[in-house]
C-alpha cells in the first residue's frame, strides 16, 4: 500500500503544483470575455456554474476508460501505477488544459479547427473526418456496456436489447436538446455516483490493507499473456493517463465557462480526478488478480465482484450505477461533439432543431450500423474497442503536436508538450506496428519502426523550429 499511497499523493500534489505552473505558462486572462458571454445562443453557448462545468467535463472524459482501462492495465503490474501518475500529470492534464484553453480563446472551436490552426489546412481536413469517426465509435461502444449492466439489475423482460434502445434514445435527446436541459441537470447526480464508487473503493483499500505490489519489488511484467508493457499498456490504460477523446469534449465546456481562470479546475482538475479514479481501480484490480488469478478477463464481472465484496449490496448497486453512468455520459456528449464538429466544418449555426437534425440524422444512422456490427459477437465488439483505443491515442498525438506549435509561437516553455508529444508518437507508431489489428510485426521490428518514426518527427520539429527562429531574425 506504500506505493499506492505515494502515487495517490503525487496526483493530488500534481494538481496544485504542476497544474499551477502550466496555468502560469499559458497565462489565462480573467478579464477576457468568454464565448459563453459573447455568443450565447441558448443551445450550446450557455454560461454555467464552475462546479457544474467541472462535473460535466469529468463525466464527459471518464467513460469506461479509467475503470476498464485501469483493470486491463493492472495486469502489467506496478508499472501501471507509474504510468497513471506520470501520464496523468505530465501528459494527460497538460494535453486537456492547453487544448481546452485554446478552444476557449477561439470561440469554443472544435478540436479539428484548433489543430488546423497550428498544423495546417491538410491536417485540419484529415482531423475533421478522423474525429467524427472517433466520436461515432465512442457512441457505439458506450451503448452495449451500460445496457448489459442495466439488464443485470432489472427484471428479465428488460433485457439488453431493451436497454440498448433506451440508452440510444437518451443519446438522441442529449445530442439535440440545449446542453442545460438534460446534461446540465443529470450529470451532477451521475458524478456523485461515480465519485462515491471511487471513494468507497478507496476506503475499502485502506480498511482491508491488501498486499499490493510495491515499486521496491521491481517492475516485472505480470501480464498473463506476456504482452509487452510498451506499447500495449500505454494504449490499454488510455483515459486513465492521456486520451485524445478528452480534447474533443473540452469545447463543449469552453462554450459554457464564464472566465478563463476556471480552466485549471475544469480541464486540469478533471483529468487529475480521472487519474485518481484510474489509480484506485488499478489497485483494486491488482488485489483481485492476486486473490483470484487471471482466470477472469471480463472487466464488468471484475467490477461487479469488487464492488459487492467490498461495499455490500447497496454500495455495490450504487457503484455499478456509477459504472453505468460513466460510459453513458461519454457516449451522449461524443455524439453531441460530432454534431458540433460537422457544424463548425460546414458553418451551419445550431440554433434551430431543424439544422441540428440535418447533421445528427446521418451521425445516428452510422452509429447504429456500427453498434449492430459490434453486437454480432464478442469478437466484433473487441475489434471496435481496439480501433477506438488506437484512434483515441493517435488523436492525442496530433493534439500534442498542435499545442506544441502554439507554445513555440507564443515563445514559452515548449518542452512541457514536446516531450509528451514525442513519447506518445513512439507509443502509437509502435502499437500500429505490433498490434494484431495493425501490421502484426515482431516486437523488435515494431520497436525499430516506432523509434524511427519518432526520430523523424523530432528531426522535422527541429527543422521547423529553426525556420521559426530564422524568420524572427529576418524580421528584426
Amino acid at each position: 500500500m506504500v506505493t499506492f499511497t505515494i502515487a495517490l499523493l503525487l496526483l493530488i500534489c500534481g494538481y496544485f503544483l504542476y497544474g499551477k505552473y502550466i496555468e502560469r505558462v499559458f497565462g489565462p486572462d480573467k478579464t477576457r470575455k468568454t464565448p459563453a458571454l459573447t455568443m450565447t445562443d441558448g443551445v450550446d453557448y450557455i454560461p454555467m456554474p464552475t462546479w457544474k462545468i467541472f462535473m460535466i467535463q469529468f463525466l464527459n472524459i471518464a467513460g469506461l476508460g479509467p475503470i476498464f482501462g485501469a483493470i486491463m492495465g493492472a495486469k502489467f503490474g506496478v508499472a501501471s501505477y507509474i504510468w497513471i501518475v506520470v501520464g496523468t500529470i505530465f501528459a494527460g492534464a497538460v494535453h486537456d488544459y492547453i487544448s481546452g484553453m485554446l478552444s476557449l480563446r477561439h470561440q469554443g472551436e472544435s478540436l479539428p479547427e484548433i489543430i488546423g490552426r497550428y498544423l495546417g489546412v491538410t491536417t485540419k481536413q484529415l482531423m475533421r473526418g478522423f474525429t467524427v469517426i472517433l466520436m461515432v465509435l465512442v457512441g457505439a461502444v458506450f451503448v452495449a456496456g451500460p445496457a448489459a449492466l442495466l439488464a443485470k439489475l432489472t427484471p428479465d423482460y428488460m433485457d439488453e436489447t431493451f436497454w440498448i434502445i433506451i440508452v440510444f434514445l437518451y443519446y438522441v435527446l442529449a445530442t439535440l436538446l440545449p446542453i442545460d436541459k438534460i446534461i446540465g441537470k443529470i450529470y451532477p447526480v451521475f458524478a456523485v455516483a461515480l465519485l462515491f464508487m471511487a471513494f468507497g473503493i478507496l476506503i475499502s483499500l485502506y480498511v482491508n490493507c491488501p498486499n499490493l505490489p510495491e515499486i521496491t519489488d521491481g517492475l516485472q511484467n505480470t501480464h498473463p499473456d506476456h504482452l509487452p508493457i510498451f506499447p500495449i499498456m500505454f494504449v490499454s490504460i488510455a483515459c486513465g493517463a492521456i486520451s485524445g477523446f478528452h480534447a474533443t469534449q473540452s469545447p463543449l465546456m469552453a462554450r459554457c465557462m464564464k472566465t478563463e481562470k476556471e480552466g485549471r479546475i475544469v480541464f486540469f482538475g478533471s483529468m487529475i480526478t480521472e487519474g485518481i479514479v484510474a489509480l484506485i481501480w488499478a489497485a483494486a484490480a491488482t488485489y483481485f488478480f492476486h486473490e483470484n488469478g487471471f482466470g477472469e478477463r471480463n472487466a464488468s464481472i471484475i467490477v461487479d465482484s469488487i464492488t459487492h465484496n467490498w461495499l455490500g449490496t447497496v454500495g455495490g448497486v450504487l457503484a455499478i450505477l456509477g459504472v453505468i453512468a460513466a460510459p453513458i455520459t461519454s457516449g451522449d456528449t461524443a455524439l453531441r461533439s460530432a454534431r458540433l464538429i460537422v457544424a463548425d466544418f460546414i458553418h451551419l449555426d445550431q440554433k434551430s432543431i431543424r439544422k441540428r437534425l440535418y447533421i445528427s440524422i446521418p451521425i445516428f444512422t452510422v452509429t447504429i450500423a456500427i453498434l449492430l456490427y459490434s453486437l454480432k459477437d464478442s469478437a466484433g465488439f473487441d475489434m471496435i474497442w481496439r480501433y477506438f483505443a488506437w484512434c483515441n491515442q493517435t488523436l492525442a498525438v496530433f493534439t500534442l503536436w498542435a499545442v506544441t506549435v502554439y507554445i513555440v509561437k507564443a515563445k514559452k516553455n515548449y518542452l512541457i508538450t514536446l516531450l509528451p508529444a514525442l513519447f506518445m508518437t513512439a507509443v502509437c507508431s509502435t502499437y500500429i506496428c505490433i498490434a494484431p489489428e495493425g501490421l502484426s510485426l515482431s516486437t523488435t521490428l515494431s520497436y525499430i519502426a516506432g523509434g524511427s518514426l519518432t526520430l523523424s518527427a523530432l528531426i522535422l520539429f527541429i527543422y521547423w523550429f529553426n525556420k521559426q527562429k530564422s524568420s524572427v531574425y529576418e524580421k528584426i
